[in-house]
């Protein structure tokens, strides 16, 4: 099937990647002219694993291509993806101006029955208005289908080529087939593709996402109060994780949630709830608690250090909001750098794929290390921010001789109470005794 990604950010990279690798013929279209020269070339302009071996092998096969001409790329297109940034406004909806220009765009330019996807994560309603905008710009049947990503960034092309579910919206049945035929080599194994109408679908997407961070904020108050009253986190989250209404996953403390997609998307349905006069309680709750979150590292440092942080020096262990990505975007670490910059405090960083888009921003307001010990040489402490894989498992002895002293404040909770106390450390972590 011949497909167009209109958009060729993450979503639209992983999304066009993979459907390229089932055979069918996939054109990705974007506007940077850089960015689409740096894909023709070969070049990722994102990290994610397992997406390069898909990337260069569909391109090699000319099964995926770039373009920065959106008539050449929806020519002959069955479907076409919108995959565009939908970024919170001021007042934390969400900014459909990318989108629904795409759309103008499209409609003006087609001469025969398309499927248009939004791919993008949008409010309940946007399905209607793609729908007006093409009925204003064209006399040309199309039909608008809502199809949300869940994609999980570290793990995105395992979730996109064996997904748990795949969600389509569309009363249109031509448009109900076609996506039918189109997902139905990623789901062999029983897996559902569940049809429902438009709205239900751009719905189920924010209530997805934004159960997950109620979750990880239930958590998070768990956690503070298991330090007050002497309480261990790890031990509530397996005691209630083992419950099989309620899961395992989801349940681990920590300095708060961040990324592309949890954020805005909890955002904007709080924000839809409010444009309808309903107040969601919950989810007000839940970004109240995430923003004291992010910063309760910050909070532990200045209790320790009872004359001030100025002129502290902090190493930093990790950048990107989770492991196996170098996206920063709400990444705690941003939050918890600004506090600590404001105390007076200079900070190193290391992280294995998020420095560079951290030197976008931050420039040279923090050093950056070349590994993980480098940048413990002469810190006062260390802050644990992202948990990948490589810092589970560290020298201790060796960080105690680089360290200007033995404190670690993880705000992962990486390591065993037992054996950071047999190396003599202090260890504030999250939701655990200190160890001193």
């Amino acid at each position: 099937m011949k497909i167009a990604v209109v958009g060729t950010g993450y979503v639209g990279l992983v999304t066009g990647t993979c459907l390229a690798e089932t055979g069918n013929q996939v054109t990705c279209v974007d506007i940077n002219e850089q960015k689409v020269k740096m894909m023709k070339e070969g070049q990722l302009p994102i990290y994610e694993p397992g997406l390069e071996i898909l990337f260069h092998r569909n391109i090699s096969e000319n099964r995926l291509q770039f373009t920065t001409n959106l008539a050449d790329a929806i020519a002959d297109a069955k479907i076409i993806f919108l995959a565009l940034p939908t970024p919170p406004g001021g007042d934390g909806s969400a900014d459909l101006s990318y989108v629904l220009g795409a759309a103008k765009d499209i409609a003006k330019l087609v001469k025969d029955y398309k499927v248009i996807v939004t791919k993008s994560t949008v409010p309940v309603g946007t399905a209607d208005k793609v729908k007006a905008v093409l009925n204003e710009n064209t006399t040309v049947e199309c039909a608008v289908v809502s199809n949300p990503e869940f994609l999980r960034e570290g793990v995105a092309v395992e979730d996109f080529m064996k997904p748990d579910r795949v969600v389509v919206g569309t009363m249109d049945e031509r448009a109900r087939k076609l996506m039918a035929e189109l997902y139905a080599p990623y789901v062999r194994q029983g897996n559902p593709v569940i049809f429902m109408d438009e709205r239900s679908s751009e719905l189920t997407k924010y209530a997805a996402n934004s159960f997950l961070a109620t979750k990880i904020s239930f958590m998070n108050e768990v956690a503070n109060l298991c330090e007050l009253v002497g309480a261990d986190v790890d031990m509530v989250r397996r005691g209630i994780g083992a419950d099989e209404r309620i899961g395992k996953r989801f349940l681990f403390s920590g300095i708060g949630y961040g990324g592309s997609c949890f954020p805005k998307d909890v955002q904007a349905l709080a924000k839809s709830a409010e444009e309808k006069k309903y107040d969601f309680k919950i989810l007000n709750a839940v970004m109240d608690v995430n923003e004291i979150q992010k910063k309760i590292l910050v909070e532990k440092l200045r209790d320790y250090y009872k004359d001030g942080l100025k002129g502290k020096k902090f190493a930093l262990w990790g950048l990107a909001f989770k492991p196996e990505t170098d996206d920063i975007r709400e990444a705690p670490a941003l939050y918890i750098i600004d506090e600590l910059l404001k105390d007076g405090a200079e900070v190193i960083a290391f992280d294995p794929e998020g420095m560079p888009n951290v030197k976008k921003i931050l420039g040279d307001k923090i050093s950056y290390a070349t590994n993980r010990y480098d940048a413990l040489d002469g810190a006062d402490a260390l802050l644990i921010i992202t948990e990948w894989s490589v810092f589970r498992t560290p020298d201790f002895e060796f960080m105690k001789e680089k360290l200007k002293a033995p404190v670690i404040f993880d705000g992962r909770n990486l390591y065993d109470l037992d054996r950071v106390k047999e190396c003599g450390f202090y260890y504030n972590s999250i939701g655990r005794k200190v160890v001193s």
